[in-house]
């Protein structure tokens, strides 16, 4: 298996769909919502308009095509959004062997992402991951500009006191890995749902089940 050259001083994930199973929730509810309003696009569909933006982003895409999208449209959404999420959402299988290993590697790690603090503490909570991502969570409200712009890693870095180059990104999304480009960082594509053709040009390297990354960062048990 192909690895990075070296092993990084931090790690940043995106949250949803790298973090916390949130996608599949999220899309179908805004499938949903779009049909109501005089949209109605396939799923797949929905995740190729919409994975890595913002909602605010997508309310506008839609309007652009055709939906009727009302002024307070994103409120709407993540009010939906964030009572399904309390109800289901689980953890990205693996991801949590994986904090194991960077915590005995000594390796910090991060969230970024361009959801909102409150998706976050919903997801993460109810995933059980809350306590470890304490005070290393950020969101594009922190940041003047939402990925693609680096923003939001570069501030996670920042906070750590690691350089740019030292970090690797995981991501789930071409906007997403943009923006880890954008700051200097190596970035990892998560294929668990994306297809593969989304990360060309963009990523070091690409892996579709979570057990991988400790291999592919470097991290090897002792």
């Amino acid at each position: 298996m192909l690895q990075l050259e070296r092993e990084p001083k931090m790690v940043i994930f995106d949250c949803d769909g790298v973090v916390v199973d949130s996608e599949p929730l999220t899309l179908q509810l805004i499938r949903d919502d779009l049909a109501a309003r005089g949209l109605p696009l396939e799923l797949p569909k929905v995740t190729d308009l919409f994975v890595g933006g913002t909602i605010a982003g997508a309310g506008a895409q839609a309007q652009a095509m055709g939906a009727a999208i009302p002024s307070d449209w994103a409120d709407q959404i993540y009010d939906k959004v964030f009572a399904a999420l309390a109800r289901s959402v689980e953890p990205i299988p693996g991801i949590g062997a994986v904090l194991d290993r960077l915590d005995h590697q000594g390796i910090p790690y991060a969230i970024g992402s361009n959801g909102p603090h409150r998706k976050m503490e919903i997801t993460l909570a109810r995933c059980g991951l809350a306590a470890r991502f304490a005070g290393r969570t950020y969101s594009r409200e922190d940041v003047a500009a939402p990925k693609p712009a680096p923003d939001v890693y570069l501030l996670a870095a920042s906070q750590a006191g690691v350089a740019p180059q030292d970090c690797v990104v995981v991501e789930d999304s071409a906007t997403g890995a943009q923006a880890a480009v954008a700051a200097g960082m190596a970035v990892l594509g998560f294929a668990r749902e994306t297809p593969r053709v989304k990360f060309e040009g963009l990523t070091d390297l690409v892996f579709d089940d979570m057990a991988q990354l400790p291999t592919l960062l470097g991290l090897f048990p002792e």
